[in-house]
């Protein structure tokens, strides 16, 4: 009964996220993770408001005005480590179809 009631559970719930910069992918640490307020709420491929603390990751921005803006967006079941997140998906269906049960296949018996 209790693997039962967790697949109904599971099946709703919303996937592990991390907002993240997607101009900031580093091949040894993976996406830079920023500030929520930075990804819009809702749907997945938002891009980002809000404005990048440090700089431009391209250019010669100092940080302020047009020139600090990053390209921020949901990032789904990453692996973390410290601020940067790797091995996850853009896309929040697929993310959900990754969690084993998930609630667009069908159920065996």
């Amino acid at each position: 009964m209790g693997v039962l009631a967790a697949a109904l559970t599971s099946c709703g719930s919303e996937p592990d996220k991390r907002c993240v910069d997607r101009d900031s992918y580093d091949y040894l640490t993976g996406y830079k993770i920023v500030a929520d307020k930075n990804c819009k709420s809702g749907t997945s491929s938002s891009y980002g408001k809000g404005r990048q603390a440090g700089g431009s990751s391209y250019g010669t921005g100092s940080g302020t005005g047009k020139s600090g803006r990053m390209d921020a967006d949901w990032y789904y079941d990453a692996d973390i480590d410290g601020r940067h997140a790797d091995y996850g998906t853009f896309s929040r269906s697929e993310a959900v179809d990754r969690d084993g049960f998930g609630c667009s296949g069908s159920g065996g018996g």
